[in-house]
């Protein structure tokens, strides 16, 4: 499922080759994705309207286009956003295409159709419900130790399910919190209340560390993210513990372990983790 630096790699695939054109027009071929596509609010909110800047939420794509208008795109756990000729064939599970007046189509294809697209007034962002139950960004200023501190303040739940809560930081998914944790040196299964000063401090650095690179290595593909090309990510080859149960941790040679925390996979080190 893409997480933050998937979708930080789609934008900064998209913005230079995006910004300036203008939708056309589109196409709703199959409107059940998680929330029906709506072309009413598409016609109002996007065509005719230049591209005027990508931005990031979360997990969430935003096209801000003139007029105080935003498309919003989630990939959900399959979805991929391409930027294609306009002439070229329609895929499989091509749910929704935008076409360009520079004769270009932007398409998102989901077969799980887990994904989403809609449109509002750039202004209502903030609160809208996809958008005002959202915690920090990790990569934005300010994101530090201290931070997690206080937000972890009269819980007591596992230090990995903290982390994926979105109501307290966004887009650290199940691979990025085992990797940051390995990194910290931090057990998965260790409580919030048992974390000094110091240890959240060495965690969020290790957040923005394993993000940072991540989005620098294209991010992870372990089935269906792509970039804006089609390209697939890279990040994968430089997983020290996710998706590794057996294999020698690359710093201590301790076998990897798997735990199960909220029905996700954990992978960690015990020698190293604690």
């Amino acid at each position: 499922m893409p997480e933050l630096p998937e979708v930080e790699v789609l934008r900064r695939s998209l913005e230079p080759r995006l910004v300036g054109d203008r939708i056309a027009g589109f196409e709703v071929r199959a409107p059940a994705l998680r929330e029906p596509l709506d072309p009413v609010v598409f016609e109002r909110f996007t065509t005719g309207r230049r591209v005027e800047a990508l931005d990031r939420r979360a997990k969430y794509l935003l096209i801000h286009l003139e007029g105080g208008a935003t498309l919003v795109i989630h990939l959900g756990m399959s979805g991929r956003l391409t930027l294609v000729p306009g002439d070229t064939e329609v895929e499989p599970h091509e749910h929704l295409a935008f076409r360009l007046a520079s004769g270009r189509r932007l398409r998102l294809r989901d077969p799980r159709r887990f994904g989403q697209a809609f449109a509002l007034p750039t202004a209502d962002l903030a609160g809208d419900r996809h958008f005002a139950h959202l915690g920090l960004e990790p990569l934005s200023p300010g994101f530090d130790g201290s931070v997690l501190a206080r937000l972890a303040e009269g819980r007591r739940g596992p230090v990995k399910t903290f982390l994926m809560d979105a109501r307290v930081a966004v887009g650290i998914g199940n691979i990025y919190a085992s990797e940051a944790l390995h990194r910290a040196g931090v057990h998965p299964s260790r409580s919030v209340a048992r974390i000094g000063w110091a240890r959240w401090e060495a965690l969020a650095q290790a957040v923005i560390e394993v993000l940072s690179r991540a989005i620098a290595e294209g991010g992870t593909t372990l089935n269906d993210f792509a970039d804006a090309d089609g390209q697939a990510g890279y990040f994968q080859v430089s997983l020290a513990v996710y998706d590794r149960e057996g294999e020698p941790c690359p710093r201590c040679g301790r076998a990897i372990r798997r735990t199960v925390h909220a029905n996700r996979s954990t992978f960690y080190c015990p020698g190293c983790q604690r």
